[in-house]
């Protein structure tokens, strides 16, 4: 009950905040209320989108870092080996693989794998130039605007 109450807490405190100045602002026309409006609201575009491109950069990192160094395999051999068994009426019983056929077959599972891995990591690389490549010019222009306010 806590978590949540913390977590509303934290997700609407900023959004409140943000409402008082820009209210306060408004209301406080003749002191240049609307200035205010629109510097809050040019720090804020250029926030979010600051941030979206720092979040695709840091994608974009762990994107090339998969496609670099795959992870591991997660099953060993006897794991493998063991799903060879299979119970049938109590009874055990080996599928008729040799134990080269089994230790074949396991590495070309891991070698899917770690291709699979890298398909992912290529998908994602592309997915997170989004993120880079979209928010950037709002950020620029908005950027100009804050220096062309500024020297006003």
């Amino acid at each position: 009950m806590v978590l949540i109450a913390l977590t509303l807490l934290t997700s609407f405190l900023p959004m409140v905040i943000i409402i008082f100045i820009v209210f306060y602002a408004v209301k406080n026309k003749q002191k240049g209320g609307e200035v205010v409006v629109r510097h809050i609201y040019t720090y804020l575009v250029l926030f979010a989108t600051l941030m979206m491109v720092i979040g695709g950069g840091i994608s974009i990192f762990m994107a090339a870092a998969d496609l670099v160094s795959p992870g591991a395999y997660y099953q060993s051999y006897e794991e493998y080996k063991m799903n060879y068994q299979y119970e049938e009426k109590g009874k055990v019983e080996r599928k008729n693989r040799s134990e080269k056929e089994i230790r074949k077959e396991y590495e070309e599972i891991i070698k899917g794998e770690k291709e699979q891995t890298k398909e992912n990591a290529k998908n994602q690389l592309v997915k997170s130039l989004g993120f880079i490549i979209i928010p950037l010019p709002v950020f620029l222009s908005f950027n100009r605007q804050r220096k062309q306010m500024q020297n006003e």
